[in-house]
Protein backbone atom coordinates (compact mmCIF):
# COMPACT_ATOMS: atom_id res chain seq x y z
CA UNK A 1 0.00 0.00 0.00
CA UNK A 2 1.76 3.30 -0.80
CA UNK A 3 2.35 6.50 1.71
CA UNK A 4 1.72 6.17 5.31
CA UNK A 5 -1.35 5.04 6.94
CA UNK A 6 -3.75 2.78 9.47
CA UNK A 7 -6.63 0.89 8.39
CA UNK A 8 -8.62 -0.29 11.26
CA UNK A 9 -10.97 -3.34 10.51
CA UNK A 10 -12.82 -5.89 12.87
CA UNK A 11 -10.29 -7.37 14.49
CA UNK A 12 -7.09 -5.89 13.70
CA UNK A 13 -5.81 -2.17 13.00
CA UNK A 14 -3.23 -2.12 10.59
CA UNK A 15 -0.15 0.57 10.46
CA UNK A 16 1.85 0.56 7.45
CA UNK A 17 4.77 2.75 5.57
CA UNK A 18 5.78 2.63 1.83
CA UNK A 19 6.50 4.92 -1.38
CA UNK A 20 3.94 7.23 -2.30
CA UNK A 21 1.98 6.03 -5.12
CA UNK A 22 3.40 7.85 -8.09
CA UNK A 23 6.21 5.97 -7.05
CA UNK A 24 7.50 2.24 -8.03
CA UNK A 25 6.13 0.19 -5.12
CA UNK A 26 8.63 -2.82 -4.60
CA UNK A 27 8.86 -2.92 -0.73
CA UNK A 28 7.45 -1.63 2.24
CA UNK A 29 6.52 -2.39 6.08
CA UNK A 30 3.94 -2.63 8.73
CA UNK A 31 1.99 -3.88 11.58
CA UNK A 32 -1.78 -5.55 12.41
CA UNK A 33 -2.67 -5.19 15.81
CA UNK A 34 -5.58 -6.75 17.85
CA UNK A 35 -7.80 -3.85 18.13
CA UNK A 36 -8.22 -4.77 21.98
CA UNK A 37 -4.80 -3.37 22.32
CA UNK A 38 -5.05 -0.20 20.57
CA UNK A 39 -4.58 1.54 24.16
CA UNK A 40 -0.68 0.55 24.55
CA UNK A 41 -0.12 1.91 21.12
CA UNK A 42 2.56 4.37 20.34
CA UNK A 43 3.32 4.85 16.80
CA UNK A 44 6.94 5.40 16.02
CA UNK A 45 8.81 8.33 14.37
CA UNK A 46 8.87 8.77 10.52
CA UNK A 47 9.79 5.32 9.24
CA UNK A 48 10.70 4.08 5.47
CA UNK A 49 9.75 1.45 2.89
CA UNK A 50 11.99 -0.57 4.90
CA UNK A 51 11.94 0.01 8.50
CA UNK A 52 8.75 1.16 10.87
CA UNK A 53 9.08 0.88 14.39
CA UNK A 54 5.91 0.36 17.24
CA UNK A 55 5.81 1.04 21.02
CA UNK A 56 3.64 -0.60 23.20
CA UNK A 57 3.19 0.55 26.94
CA UNK A 58 2.61 -3.11 28.98
CA UNK A 59 2.43 -3.79 32.16
CA UNK A 60 6.00 -5.25 32.21
CA UNK A 61 7.29 -1.99 30.71
CA UNK A 62 7.52 -0.69 27.50
CA UNK A 63 7.66 -2.88 24.26
CA UNK A 64 9.76 -1.56 20.93
CA UNK A 65 9.02 -3.55 17.61
CA UNK A 66 10.97 -2.76 14.69
CA UNK A 67 9.32 -3.74 11.16
CA UNK A 68 12.32 -4.55 9.17
CA UNK A 69 11.98 -5.31 5.05
CA UNK A 70 16.14 -5.58 4.18
CA UNK A 71 16.95 -5.04 0.92
CA UNK A 72 18.28 -8.12 -1.17
CA UNK A 73 21.45 -10.04 -1.61
CA UNK A 74 21.65 -8.38 -5.50
CA UNK A 75 20.69 -5.11 -4.47
CA UNK A 76 23.29 -2.23 -4.52
CA UNK A 77 25.81 -1.76 -1.90
CA UNK A 78 25.08 1.98 -0.96
CA UNK A 79 21.13 0.67 -0.61
CA UNK A 80 22.61 -2.07 1.99
CA UNK A 81 24.65 0.34 3.67
CA UNK A 82 21.56 2.81 3.94
CA UNK A 83 19.56 0.31 5.23
CA UNK A 84 21.91 -0.81 7.71
CA UNK A 85 23.00 2.68 8.96
CA UNK A 86 19.31 3.90 9.86
CA UNK A 87 18.97 0.36 11.51
CA UNK A 88 21.36 0.90 13.62
CA UNK A 89 20.23 4.28 14.49
CA UNK A 90 16.91 3.13 15.23
CA UNK A 91 18.24 0.65 18.26
CA UNK A 92 20.65 3.40 19.34
CA UNK A 93 17.78 5.30 19.68
CA UNK A 94 16.30 2.70 22.08
CA UNK A 95 17.25 2.85 25.80
CA UNK A 96 18.74 -0.57 26.28
CA UNK A 97 16.60 -1.61 29.19
CA UNK A 98 13.50 -1.38 27.04
CA UNK A 99 12.50 -4.89 25.42
CA UNK A 100 13.30 -4.65 21.79
CA UNK A 101 12.33 -6.88 18.68
CA UNK A 102 13.19 -6.71 15.43
CA UNK A 103 10.60 -8.74 12.55
CA UNK A 104 10.32 -9.26 9.26
CA UNK A 105 12.45 -10.17 5.95
CA UNK A 106 15.94 -10.05 6.66
CA UNK A 107 16.89 -11.39 3.11
CA UNK A 108 19.93 -12.73 4.78
CA UNK A 109 20.75 -16.37 5.13
CA UNK A 110 23.01 -16.11 8.67
CA UNK A 111 23.78 -20.12 8.56
CA UNK A 112 24.14 -22.19 11.77
CA UNK A 113 27.88 -21.36 13.16
CA UNK A 114 26.86 -21.01 16.47
CA UNK A 115 31.05 -21.21 17.81
CA UNK A 116 31.79 -18.28 15.99
CA UNK A 117 28.77 -16.17 16.59
CA UNK A 118 27.81 -17.63 20.12
CA UNK A 119 26.06 -14.56 20.98
CA UNK A 120 24.01 -14.08 18.06
CA UNK A 121 22.93 -17.81 16.83
CA UNK A 122 21.98 -20.90 19.13
CA UNK A 123 22.94 -24.39 18.71
CA UNK A 124 20.16 -24.74 16.22
CA UNK A 125 20.94 -22.62 13.19
CA UNK A 126 20.19 -24.21 9.66
CA UNK A 127 21.90 -23.27 6.04
CA UNK A 128 25.35 -21.93 5.13
CA UNK A 129 25.90 -17.95 5.82
CA UNK A 130 25.75 -15.20 2.84
CA UNK A 131 26.70 -11.64 2.57
CA UNK A 132 23.69 -10.66 4.15
CA UNK A 133 23.67 -12.73 6.75
CA UNK A 134 27.41 -11.74 7.71
CA UNK A 135 26.34 -8.10 7.52
CA UNK A 136 23.20 -8.64 9.97
CA UNK A 137 25.33 -11.19 12.41
CA UNK A 138 27.56 -8.47 12.65
CA UNK A 139 25.18 -6.03 13.72
CA UNK A 140 23.47 -8.21 16.39
CA UNK A 141 26.97 -8.76 17.62
CA UNK A 142 27.39 -5.13 18.19
CA UNK A 143 24.18 -4.63 19.78
CA UNK A 144 24.36 -7.66 21.85
CA UNK A 145 21.23 -9.11 19.97
CA UNK A 146 20.31 -12.83 19.39
CA UNK A 147 17.93 -14.92 16.46
CA UNK A 148 16.07 -16.73 17.80
CA UNK A 149 14.73 -18.50 15.37
CA UNK A 150 18.25 -20.35 16.17
CA UNK A 151 17.86 -21.34 19.54
CA UNK A 152 14.89 -23.54 19.51
CA UNK A 153 15.36 -27.41 18.33
CA UNK A 154 12.29 -27.95 15.72
CA UNK A 155 12.15 -30.09 12.34
CA UNK A 156 14.00 -28.57 9.76
CA UNK A 157 10.32 -27.64 7.79
CA UNK A 158 9.83 -25.27 10.83
CA UNK A 159 13.02 -23.40 10.59
CA UNK A 160 12.54 -22.40 6.71
CA UNK A 161 10.06 -19.86 5.73
CA UNK A 162 10.87 -19.20 1.99
CA UNK A 163 11.74 -20.82 -0.96
CA UNK A 164 14.06 -19.85 -4.31
CA UNK A 165 11.62 -20.52 -7.22
CA UNK A 166 14.08 -21.86 -9.74
CA UNK A 167 16.31 -23.42 -7.55
CA UNK A 168 13.49 -24.73 -5.17
CA UNK A 169 15.89 -24.55 -2.33
CA UNK A 170 14.37 -23.69 1.55
CA UNK A 171 15.67 -20.66 2.83
CA UNK A 172 15.16 -19.08 6.61
CA UNK A 173 15.20 -15.51 5.41
CA UNK A 174 12.50 -14.23 8.13
CA UNK A 175 13.83 -13.98 11.26
CA UNK A 176 12.98 -12.53 14.66
CA UNK A 177 15.50 -11.05 16.58
CA UNK A 178 15.47 -10.00 20.12
CA UNK A 179 17.96 -8.42 23.02
CA UNK A 180 20.02 -11.41 24.25
CA UNK A 181 19.23 -10.06 28.16
CA UNK A 182 15.72 -10.99 26.96
CA UNK A 183 16.38 -14.50 25.26
CA UNK A 184 14.78 -16.24 28.50
CA UNK A 185 11.77 -14.52 27.67
CA UNK A 186 10.97 -16.00 24.21
CA UNK A 187 9.09 -19.86 24.78
CA UNK A 188 9.22 -20.68 21.09
CA UNK A 189 10.12 -19.19 17.29
CA UNK A 190 8.76 -21.68 13.95
CA UNK A 191 7.34 -21.63 10.91
CA UNK A 192 3.68 -22.38 10.42
CA UNK A 193 3.53 -23.43 6.51
CA UNK A 194 -0.22 -24.10 6.53
CA UNK A 195 -0.71 -20.44 7.14
CA UNK A 196 -2.21 -18.55 4.75
CA UNK A 197 -0.48 -15.56 3.64
CA UNK A 198 -1.29 -14.89 0.29
CA UNK A 199 2.73 -14.57 0.20
CA UNK A 200 5.53 -16.58 -0.80
CA UNK A 201 7.34 -16.01 2.52
CA UNK A 202 5.47 -18.88 5.03
CA UNK A 203 4.47 -17.21 8.32
CA UNK A 204 7.03 -16.94 11.62
CA UNK A 205 5.43 -16.71 15.04
CA UNK A 206 7.41 -16.28 18.23
CA UNK A 207 5.79 -16.90 21.63
CA UNK A 208 7.22 -14.93 24.61
CA UNK A 209 6.41 -14.08 27.77
CA UNK A 210 7.67 -11.03 28.65
CA UNK A 211 8.67 -10.54 32.20
CA UNK A 212 8.57 -6.40 34.40
CA UNK A 213 11.87 -5.22 34.50
CA UNK A 214 13.62 -4.81 37.89
CA UNK A 215 14.11 -1.45 39.59
CA UNK A 216 16.78 -1.34 41.85
CA UNK A 217 16.78 1.17 44.33
CA UNK A 218 19.08 2.71 46.43
CA UNK A 219 18.36 2.20 50.80
CA UNK A 220 17.27 5.11 52.19
CA UNK A 221 19.37 6.58 54.63
CA UNK A 222 18.09 5.92 58.26
CA UNK A 223 17.46 8.26 61.01
CA UNK A 224 20.54 9.18 63.24
CA UNK A 225 20.05 7.82 66.45
CA UNK A 226 20.48 10.21 69.69
CA UNK A 227 23.11 9.09 72.39
CA UNK A 228 20.47 8.75 75.09
CA UNK A 229 22.88 7.10 77.71
CA UNK A 230 24.32 10.75 79.17
CA UNK A 231 20.37 11.25 79.94
CA UNK A 232 20.17 8.51 82.16
CA UNK A 233 19.11 9.64 85.65
CA UNK A 234 22.26 9.52 88.35
CA UNK A 235 19.95 7.70 91.39
CA UNK A 236 19.29 4.55 88.74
Amino acid sequence: MPDTGTLREKNYTFFWQGKSAEEIRECGVGFAVRNSLLGMVEPGQQGTERLLSLRLHTSTGPVNLISVYAPTLGTTRDTKDEFYDQLDMIIRSIPKEEYLILLGDFNARVGADHNFWPSCLGKFGIGEMNENGQRLLELCSYHDLSITNSFFQTKPQHKVSWRHPRFMYWHQLDLIIIRRSALKCVLLTCTFHSADCDSDHSLVCSKMRLQPKKIHRSRPEGKPRNNVSKTAHPDK
